[in-house]
């Protein structure tokens, strides 16, 4: 959801900068600028995402037309650039440090906040009739464990691991499986599709899983080129997140 959020507000002509932990663990990894970090670049839908070392080169970036991304897990370059607009879109569903006075408009993500006291805005981010809502006044539904339905499907769609252990996926973005198949495996511990589709997300090889962690994401609805876009989700989520801005700064 960061990358939907920040990929609207680039093309919405504001500069955006994004902060990241050393090691993400992006699923959906084809539409997540978090890969910059590993590959030095992330094109997402005609925008890229530029992985820089210092806060000093955040604003050279954006002189290149680029989104610079910041490995800075507790946001300190905030004090350094002192931003109109904080997103907390680590989606963790629970507050990990946000305050309300981090910036003049401080806009959250789904539960764990209290709108009026955490931050200025949350967004509901649960599929489903209030998806992307405002809350100005109180906090989001909160977190049911089960993810969205598509096509049918929620839990089953996701991968889990079965181990804790390093995660060797034997499937590639954008593949076709079928139920029952062999995705990856945790040591001696193998991945199956619960679902036939089109893999979706699934996490770098190496990486290190625990126990019952999301591993991947199947599509149900097998359209390869999902894989490649930004998620309906995402992009209501984010066209909320730049309606907060828009009433928040207008006049």
């Amino acid at each position: 959801m960061a990358t939907g959020v920040a990929h609207t507000l680039w093309q919405a002509h504001l500069k955006v900068w994004m902060t990241e932990i050393s090691h993400p663990l992006a699923v959906r990894r084809e539409v997540s600028f978090c890969e910059a970090i590993y590959e030095g670049q992330r094109h997402v839908e005609g925008v890229v995402a530029k992985y820089v070392q210092t806060a000093d080169e955040i604003h050279p970036t954006w002189k290149e037309g680029v989104i610079p991304l910041l490995i800075d897990p507790e946001a300190k370059s905030r004090d350094f650039l002192k931003p109109h607009v904080l997103v907390d879109a680590i989606v963790a569903k629970k507050n990990l440090g946000t305050r309300i006075t981090d910036a003049p408009l401080v806009i959250a993500l789904g539960p764990g906040f209290v709108a009026g006291r955490d931050v200025h805005v949350v967004i509901e981010t649960q599929r489903g009739h209030d998806l992307g809502r405002l809350i100005f006044d109180g906090e989001t539904e909160p977190n049911t464990g089960i993810p969205g339905e598509i096509s049918g499907f929620s839990e089953e769609r996701v991968l889990r691991a079965p181990a804790e252990g390093v995660f060797r996926p034997h499937k590639k973005i954008g593949e076709r499986v079928k139920e029952g198949e062999v995705v990856a495996t945790v040591g001696d511990f193998p991945v199956k599709a619960r679902i036939g589709g089109v893999l979706r997300g699934i996490l770098r090889d190496g990486t290190r899983v625990r126990e019952m962690m999301k591993a991947g994401d199947i599509d149900p609805r097998g359209k390869r080129t999902h894989c490649y876009s930004i998620s309906d989700k995402a992009r209501t989520i984010a066209g909320s997140v730049l309606k907060a801005i828009m009433m928040h700064f207008s006049v």
